[in-house]
């Protein structure tokens, strides 16, 4: 199967590397910069395209859309009406414009359809997931996580001026940049309301919101506190979850699952695989994609989860904005 990969920056390579681990050998590469194009020619055997529809002439059955944020909705519309089953990069879109009529052309031509969400192939993740299903902590009432990296250093090899996260035309800022807030959702369930502060704070040269803070209420009763920055000089994600029998906590840095029952009023710990390469998550969520390509079976996050996951951040833009709590449910598409 001919799989192609929409752009060719730091993601687009990942992918392109794990797709050919993985025995994938028909790769096909599409990036306007044609520095990034023969990189990906050298370093990965694919062969490269400066436009997007020269890309789709050679019919590729999959399509990875790894391109800045406000180009993923209409790459990706194109990808399914070529006929790939398609892959988006978190997230879906930055603006709700197009993504109805995405999830409906993905759902109508029967594509498998998927946005990324690594962190659930991590063992951390899937470990706690299966402990908050469990049901061993009790009811759930309320949880808090925080990220932060300072942004300069994401990408240190380049401009982090240029990147899209940076960049207001291009999708970018805090708020869109975060895996959290999907991940808070893939634990609590459906976000009601949404209240949010959020501002470019730092000195950093950037277009957009560096910090967030989102308070979220769930239709469990839960409510969840999220904090997201670009500012932080040490990296920090951390996770925690309260509930009236037990607390579960993870520290990124740490590499463990802490775990408190109140029936034993002890801590458990459960540490990750010794010397775990970070990338082996990217790994098996390309596994997990192509699976779902060969056998026809669900993706893990498909495009209508994403639509979901991006009005909870449209939502707390919204907020931000007007100084009032937003709801999710009312954030739709032009």
């Amino acid at each position: 199967m001919k799989i192609l990969v929409i752009g060719c920056g730091s993601i687009g390579r990942r992918h392109l590397g794990n797709l050919k681990r993985l025995g994938e050998e028909d790769l096909l590469a599409m990036d306007p910069t044609p520095e990034r194009l023969e990189r990906a020619r050298e370093e990965f055997g694919a062969k490269g395209f400066s436009s997007l529809e020269d890309a789709l002439e050679q019919k590729p059955g999959a399509a990875l859309v790894c391109s800045p944020n406000s180009m993923h909705a209409q790459q990706a519309m194109d990808c399914l009406k070529a006929g790939c089953h398609s892959f988006v990069e978190k997230p879906l879109s930055h603006t709700m414009d197009q993504v109805d009529v995405l999830v409906e052309e993905a759902e109508k031509r029967g594509l498998v359809n998927m946005v990324g969400s690594n962190f659930k192939f991590h063992p951390i993740f899937i470990k706690m997931k299966e402990i908050f299903n469990s049901g061993v902590l009790g009811k759930i009432t309320s949880a808090r996580c925080q990220f932060g990296q300072y942004l300069p250093d994401w990408h240190p090899y380049e401009d982090f001026r240029n990147g899209y996260s940076a960049r207001s035309d291009l999708g970018g800022g805090v708020l869109l940049d975060s895996h959290e807030l999907g991940y808070m959702a893939w634990f609590l369930g459906e976000a009601l309301d949404v209240f949010c502060f959020s501002d470019k704070i730092s000195s950093l040269d950037i277009q957009t919101e560096d910090t967030a803070e989102v308070l979220i209420r769930f239709a469990s009763g839960a409510m969840a506190e999220v904090h997201l920055d670009y500012t932080q000089r040490a990296y920090q994600r951390t996770y925690e979850f309260f509930g009236e029998k037990g607390t579960m906590t993870w520290d990124f840095n740490q590499g463990k699952i802490r775990l408190f029952l109140a029936v034993e009023n002890s801590w458990r710990e459960y540490p990750q695989p010794k010397d775990y390469d970070i990338n082996l998550m990217y790994v098996e969520q390309m596994r997990h994609f192509i699976s779902c390509v060969k056998t026809g079976s669900p993706a893990a996050t498909d495009f209508r989860e994403g639509r979901r996951i991006l009005q909870i951040i449209l939502a707390a833009k919204r907020s931000s904005l007007e100084g009032r709590i937003a709801r999710p449910m009312e954030e739709t598409g032009s």
